[in-house]
């Protein structure tokens, strides 16, 4: 499997992630296990999750997939051969929140204790916190890196001008620099990607791992009316896609799929990771099935006029 430098970090990463977030959801730990045995298996070792997945889920409290991932990597002994991604910012309840240090300090030791292990590889902030400055939150970082805590670090779901200031912060006050974003981008979802941080991250030499690389599942092809939307828990999410700018993506894919004997979600993420400025797009599965779909997106290659008609398409 390729793989490719994340940033300007030690961190060498295949060109797709699998995403977190289902494991202990959508995924029972013994489908998550399937899963995460066949991703090592075919060289997809990089995971990204968080601290708050899944505390969405009623009786769920927060760091369910990362127990599930931890437990995973104890009972297969692979710590060495997997690059694990999570996250600190997001609400997780009794005022768990935000980036203060000593918040970052807790949420560290508990994310090390659920995923079994002695480090975190891509430490990331969840969230921006304008109540604390960047320069605490970059210092903390490195106190946990110094540590041998975290080995690189990023950021997720930050604004433009804020990713900015923090690399300016590093440069200037010599703290640790980021080195991924985690922004949301794919065939639907493009224009602020790619007019507010595709610039700026191409220039700082930024890692970049985009989430809801299949738009929640709609580049799948599985949506396609509204009375496809209750399929699956995420449907409710995907009704904004369902319009003509939406169908004719898919149309696009469909037939690109046809060419390349391939899935639309196949095709889909191959665009993704064609683009110079992608390190790796995350997507998540929770079958078999949907997981090979990723594997094969991994090695599909398309040809310059293929990822043309996808970008005119979804312009």
């Amino acid at each position: 499997m390729e793989k490719r430098q994340l940033g300007r970090s030690d961190l060498r990463v295949p060109p797709l992630c699998l995403g977190g977030n289902v494991f202990g959801w959508t995924a029972d730990k013994d489908m998550s296990f399937r899963l995460l045995d066949r991703a090592l298996e075919a060289g997809l070792g990089f995971i990204d999750t968080a601290e708050v997945y899944s505390r969405w889920v009623p009786g769920h409290s927060g760091g369910e997939s990362e127990a599930i991932i931890g437990e995973w990597l104890a009972s297969r002994r692979c710590r060495d051969r997997v690059i694990i991604a999570t996250k600190v910012g997001a609400d997780m309840g009794d005022a768990r929140k935000g980036l203060a240090p000593a918040r970052i300090r807790d949420a560290v030791e508990g994310s090390l204790q659920r995923l079994c292990t002695d480090r975190i590889d891509l430490y990331q902030a969840h969230y921006d916190d304008p109540n604390v400055a960047l320069e605490d939150v970059l210092t903390t970082f490195g106190e946990l890196i110094t540590a041998g805590k975290v080995r690189a670090i990023g950021a997720s779901n930050f604004t433009a001008p804020r990713l900015r200031a923090a690399l300016d912060a590093s440069s200037r006050e010599g703290l640790p620099r980021l080195e991924s974003f985690q922004p949301q981008y794919n065939l639907y979802e493009r224009r602020e990607y790619e007019t507010e941080f595709e610039p700026l991250c191409a220039e700082q030499g930024l890692g970049v791992i985009c989430y809801f690389g299949l738009a929640k599942g709609f580049l799948t092809g599985k949506y396609r009316s509204s009375a496809d939307l209750g399929l699956s828990p995420r449907g409710s999410g995907i009704a904004d896609y369902l319009d003509q700018r939406g169908l004719r993506i898919l149309a696009a894919l469909d037939e690109l799929a046809a060419e390349h004997r391939a899935t639309p979600a196949q095709v889909a993420l191959a665009w993704l990771i064609a683009r110079p400025s992608i390190t790796a797009p995350i997507a998540s599965a929770t079958s078999r099935s949907q997981l090979e779909d990723l594997i094969a997106a991994a090695s599909l290659h398309l040809d310059k006029p293929a990822i043309e008609r996808l970008t005119v398409a979804s312009a």
